[in-house]
């Protein structure tokens, strides 16, 4: 029996662990940088470089521009492992990541224009459509304010959402000098993120350096042949939202092994004295059921879905739609671990400087990102089950 072996995908694996290798190493140094992170309102200068010199804003990026074009598998693995040292971090840093993803979708030209000069070029984003927009020839003028451009004092290009005139989405690349950042991030959780408002005043951007959201749904991205690796024809939106919740899962890993601490200490460091506690013993194993359960689904949607893609088959819309609810649960499953850790985590969490009560905060805070509000998309997944048309074209 002949055994075939994939060598492509075997360094591509290697390739992905040993960066994953590289951003464990970091962790002492992310966590220990913490407190700057909060107290500064943005991600340190020596993190942000830190996970550059570890190739992770290259995870994602095409090879032709020196990326790594690794599988979402690996990002997503580095990601929580950066928040279980620090939630800002994995939030800012992974979203600028993923933004490497987005721009191998979009035309040559705008490619060209970001990485041509360097490959470590960094792009932040806001994709509420704040934008108001006029087409013009050769493109559009383009205006409006946006928030939470998390990691945006770190980038030179941003992603601004807008809408055209007939009512079409599309995200708008803007460079530096056409954009205004506005200190607005004062926050109760992920401080560090940076996550300011970008400001836009009547600039042009030509047409090739926007992205159709039809484009994103359909996989007809202008960026993307039927020779790009299978990587680029994972659908767009499945990789951001996940981006936005993933950090939950390792922030809520950390809280898991904070508390962990916390009663083991409170029991003088005797943990017999907790043997017949029978709540402290089913929070632990009720949170460690859940972490475990939200990384297999996060893991398990994304072997199917590159399994499909390396096939050449297409990623069916009713899975796209069910793994963009699941993604939307990630943080109401988080909070419910956290919350349930933190009650019984003792008084000295509630004081300021507390590593678990971070945690709490952190995870709350990124409830209020758009993508995790699981309602419509519960909506959406019951009604295209019933027979009904799917109503969201971020999936």
């Amino acid at each position: 029996m002949t055994v075939v072996v994939n060598e492509e995908a075997v360094a591509k694996a290697q390739a992905g662990e040993e960066m994953y290798q590289r951003v464990l190493a970091l962790q002492p140094q992310l966590r220990a940088n913490a407190a700057s992170a909060r107290e500064a309102r943005r991600v340190p200068e020596d993190n942000i470089q830190a996970l550059q010199d570890a190739g992770f804003f290259l995870a994602l990026q095409p090879a032709a521009w020196g990326g790594s074009e690794l599988d979402p598998q690996d990002f997503f693995r580095m990601q929580m492992a950066i928040a279980e040292s620090c939630m800002s971090t994995a939030w800012a840093g992974g979203i600028v990541a993923v933004h490497a993803f987005q721009i191998a979708l979009m035309d040559c030209r705008a490619q060209q224009d970001v990485w041509g000069d360097d490959i470590h070029t960094r792009i932040s984003s806001s994709y509420a459509p704040m934008g108001k927009v006029e087409e013009v020839e050769g493109g559009f003028r383009f205006s409006g304010r946006w928030g939470w451009s998390s990691g945006c004092d770190h980038c030179s290009w941003v992603l601004l959402g807008g809408i055209l005139p007939d009512g079409s989405y599309r995200t708008f690349l803007v460079p530096r000098a056409d954009y205004e950042i506005v200190d607005t991030w004062n926050s109760m959780g992920l401080q560090g993120t940076g996550s300011n408002d970008i400001v836009v005043d009547d600039v042009f951007v030509p047409d090739y350096r926007t992205h159709k959201q039809t484009d994103g749904f359909a996989g007809t991205n202008p960026g993307v042949t039927e020779r790009s690796p299978a990587l680029y024809h994972m659908p767009w939106a499945q990789l951001f939202i996940r981006v936005v919740s993933t950090p939950a899962i390792g922030a809520a890993r950390d809280a898991l092994n904070l508390y962990a601490g916390l009663v083991t200490k409170r029991a003088s460091g005797d943990v017999t004295k907790l043997a017949g506690d029978v709540t402290t013993q089913t929070r632990i194993a009720e949170a460690t059921n859940q972490l475990e359960e939200m990384s297999a689904v996060l893991f398990g949607n994304f072997d199917r879905m590159m399994s499909a893609l390396r096939d050449g088959r297409e990623v069916e819309l009713q899975d796209r739609i069910l793994y963009r609810y699941q993604a939307s649960l990630v943080i109401e499953k988080s909070i419910e671990v956290v919350d349930s850790l933190f009650s019984s985590a003792g008084g000295s969490s509630v004081f300021d400087g507390s590593d678990i009560q971070q945690r709490f905060l952190d995870i709350h805070t990124a409830r209020a990102h758009v993508a995790n509000n699981p309602t419509s998309f519960a909506r959406n997944l019951g009604a295209v089950a019933l027979g009904a048309d799917n109503s969201d074209f971020f999936v």
